[in-house]
């Protein structure tokens, strides 16, 4: 018996399935992440007949302490019990056209429910019926698998990647997040039926992407993504950054597999999404900018300023937030060397003062992104940016108490300046706002009322 069916929920669901003289089964996820010890909260139920029915008599057993949602299109309910999410369905055969994802579905067999299943580690089930409680039903060996560390299709896997070709990025993404190999035939198959990704919404190729993105080494998924060819249709401008090129015994880094350096260093410190976005995006616009100067070498002049305004295109094409989670992306992007050039030459309060404005409470984000960008294999290099990077941050904490640029708010305010010099709203009051900000940045008078105005007054006389 295993230990979790001992738990109140699961009795109950097989009291209620006998009530109505169903056969009930765990099934899928649940079923694999108990047997890999992983923490799960999402359970599914599948019924032999209506799962409808199965979730409102379990809901009446719970009464108030639970919540039921019945999605009649699809012919499934969940419940919604403290912590867990229970899904019930009625166990279903399935049949695709050629031009969508969406199948032709029929009531069917258990047998039937476990052959549509993505994967042979997603197929178990065990029996939660008075008549076979516990008893696990393994068609396909996924246990077998899950002890080998194997993602394989139930069936043939160009069938079943054909018919749902969000599949492909699902097996990617379970090898990545479970540190898991897929099966030789199944990985062909990928690359044979890539092209069929068309048919996807871009929200759920994002969906599946991000997972990939949350991973512990998320570098393991997007080398699988590259190599099967899913990458170049789903995120071309991550493609160009492959591959090196030499000119005169001069060469360029490949700046794809740094980018995954990157992301993978920023993945050990960091579960923030939008910061190994940031990660992937960093040099975006390296093959955009890339120029060779004689004598010197390639240069990329230019990449975070473009790489920034690239941002909204790409969140935008990907079906990802246009909203400040994409703002934040953009301006790491803008801002990851500014910390790196601090560190690279003296130290001034004016440089630092900059990069503590135009990051304000982003600065330690900033800080992580630019840390993970040292990927030199040369221990040294690496020891002495990182006391670098050090001293940076002493210097800012200083500045930051001295000068609180932070998230900084003039000392003297626009309406402020309008009444002090009889203005109205224009041109000239801009001037002086910007010429106050500059002044402070630069440490020409400090970040305060009085001597801001009286800097005001002096650069008003000028004008």
């Amino acid at each position: 018996m295993y230990p979790f069916l001992k738990e109140d929920i699961f009795k109950l669901i097989s009291e209620c399935a006998d009530e109505l003289g169903l056969e009930a089964y765990v099934i899928g996820g649940y079923v694999r992440d108990v047997l890999l010890k992983r923490p799960t909260k999402d359970i599914d139920v599948v019924a032999i007949g209506k799962g409808i029915d199965l979730a409102k008599q379990l809901h009446k057993k719970l009464s108030n302490e639970a919540h039921i949602s019945i999605f009649k299109n699809y012919g499934t309910a969940q419940v919604k019990y403290k912590d867990l999410e229970i899904e019930f369905v009625g166990a279903r055969k399935e049949s695709y056209s050629h031009d969508s994802r969406n199948p032709i579905v029929e009531d069917g067999t258990l047998q039937d429910d476990q052959n549509r299943r993505d994967f042979t580690i997603n197929a178990l089930a065990i029996g939660l019926s008075k008549n076979n409680y516990g008893k696990l039903l393994d068609p396909f060996n996924g246990v077998q698998d899950l002890e080998n560390k194997i993602i394989r299709t139930p069936l043939e896997p160009e069938i079943t990647y054909s018919d749902d070709p969000l599949r492909m990025m699902r097996a990617i993404r379970f090898s990545t997040q479970l540190n898991f190999t897929i099966e030789q035939n199944s990985l062909d198959a990928i690359s044979k039926q890539k092209e069929r990704i068309a048919i996807i919404s871009k929200e759920r190729i994002s969906d599946e992407l991000n997972k990939i993105i949350l991973a512990q080494t998320p570098s393991d998924g997007f080398k699988l993504l590259f190599d099967t060819g899913l990458l170049h249709l789903i995120f071309p401008e991550m493609v160009k950054l492959q591959g090196t090129e030499t000119i005169n015994g001069l060469s360029h880094k490949d700046n794809f597999y740094h980018t995954l350096e990157v992301l993978d260093n920023v993945a050990k410190k960091s579960n923030d999404i939008w910061l190994r976005w940031a990660a992937i995006l960093h040099d975006i616009a390296k093959p955009a900018t890339k120029r060779f100067e004689e004598g010197h070498g390639f240069t990329f002049h230019g990449h975070e300023d473009k790489g920034a305004r690239m941002v909204p295109k790409i969140f935008t094409n990907l079906k990802l937030p246009l909203n400040e989670k994409m703002k934040f992306v953009q301006k790491l992007v803008l801002l990851h060397l500014r910390p790196i050039v601090l560190a690279k030459t003296e130290i001034t309060d004016s440089a630092v003062r900059r990069v503590l404005f135009e990051a304000g409470d982003d600065v330690e984000d900033l800080m992580a992104l630019c840390e993970a960008d040292i990927t030199t294999k040369n221990p040294n290099k690496v020891k002495r940016y990182l006391q670098n990077f050090e001293l940076v941050r002493k210097k800012m904490v200083e500045i930051e108490e001295k000068d609180k640029v932070r998230n900084w708010q003039p000392p003297v305010s626009g309406e402020e300046i309008m009444q002090l010099f009889n203005l109205a709203p224009g041109r000239e009051v801009g001037i002086l706002k910007n010429a106050l900000r500059e002044a402070i940045l630069d440490g020409v008078i400090p970040n305060d009322h009085e001597a801001a105005k009286q800097f005001l007054v002096e650069k008003h006389k000028n004008l």
